[in-house]
């Protein structure tokens, strides 16, 4: 399991060490929708470390559609009274009776294929999903609910910033397949506002750079994932076009540091994006640092229909996270730190 890989837990019990209020969470529960994804899976990793290592108590309800899935990823927590697991689609109602102080909202499509593939899922997810978790939330007087959002709700850079502050919208062609995704974050983050106006729910707003580490799933079909995956398997790097656009990238470390930071010290309402200001790169940089540090070589291909459908049409989206610095929060590691570190922890597995 992940957790037994010494240079995993480094970065476990680094991020179990930042500057976090970790006391407004000890013997608390908290739910995480996503449990078995990129996010959720570190982000449970990280608070069963905080109850082993520090005693927290905190009581972790972790929701995903497959069973199977999570025994295999969390199979040394199901017998620990700190972590249980719900089955559930939460595109339906969320009818669990449980009490929880937190919730971490991640559940969502978040690769090019589930997009194609899935395009109906992909945008009910985001809105159905994160109805039945506000219902709750407001039925339960939950204090807090954090919902994951993306950079992408900010559609195409218009050519007028550099970087996009919370303010920034940018196009979106909703006539599109992969229209399904942005546009379904936003309807889902235009939800969390009228629920926190008409219900008084207390919602804090994530928007997250593109996000890579470890803890991907091996469908992950995002670009970044892939290049990993290539040069893990010692296969050469395919870039499918010239690798040109720029984005921001943070390993999945420090997401998980800023996800709780922003969960206990994040203003009522806000938005905030998360990214590191020094992982603003291309797609060919990005298979560059990959390739200068494993040998493996970067060749070119043509993507299939399958992933040009699901790809991104952004040529620039990168995000200012002066916002959410300016609460306290920083990154820990670079792209650079973080690529080889999850190369080498996926080399290990």
């Amino acid at each position: 399991m992940f957790i037994d890989n010494e240079l995993y837990r480094t970065d476990i019990e680094t991020i179990a060490s930042v500057n976090i209020d970790w006391k407004k969470i000890e013997n608390k529960t908290i739910l995480i929708t996503g449990a078995t994804g990129l996010i959720g899976t570190f982000l449970i990793d990280l608070l069963m470390y905080r109850n082993l290592k520090y005693n927290d108590n905190i009581n972790i309800y972790a929701v995903g559609r497959n069973k199977e899935k999570a025994i295999i990823r969390f199979k040394e927590y199901f017998d620990s009274p700190f972590f249980i697991f719900l089955q559930k689609d939460i595109q339906y109602q969320f009818d669990f009776n449980i009490s929880v102080d937190y919730i971490i909202h991640g559940a969502s499509n978040t690769h090019p294929i589930a997009y194609a593939t899935e395009p109906i899922n992909t945008i009910m997810l985001s809105v159905l999903g994160t109805k039945s978790i506000l219902d709750y939330a407001s039925i339960h007087n939950v204090k807090r609910t954090l919902f994951l959002s993306t950079v992408e709700i900010y559609g195409e850079n218009r050519g007028d910033v550099e970087t996009f502050s919370e303010d920034y919208c940018g196009y979106v062609d909703c006539n599109t397949l992969r229209a399904g995704y942005p546009e379904g974050k936003r309807a889902a983050e235009a939800l969390c506002q009228a629920y926190i106006k008409e219900k008084n729910v207390d919602i804090v707003i994530a928007r997250c750079c593109r996000v890579f580490g470890p803890t991907m799933g091996n469908d992950d079909s995002k670009a970044i994932a892939q290049f990993i995956k290539n040069a893990v398997n010692g296969q050469n790097i395919t870039l499918k076009g010239k690798g040109d656009q720029q984005f921001s990238y943070s390993y999945v470390a420090d997401i998980c540091s800023a996800i709780l930071f922003l969960l206990l010290h994040g203003e009522k309402a806000q938005a905030y994006n998360i990214s590191n200001d020094d992982c603003n790169l291309s797609l060919l940089k990005i298979a560059n640092i990959l390739s200068e540090n494993t040998g493996n070589e970067i060749v070119y291909d043509i993507p299939s229909s399958v992933e040009s459908a699901g790809y991104s049409k952004a040529t620039k989206a990168l995000l200012n996270s002066s916002k959410l610095r300016g609460l306290g929060w920083k990154p820990m590691y670079s792209t650079k730190d973080g690529i080889i570190r999850t190369v080498e922890i996926l080399k290990n597995k």
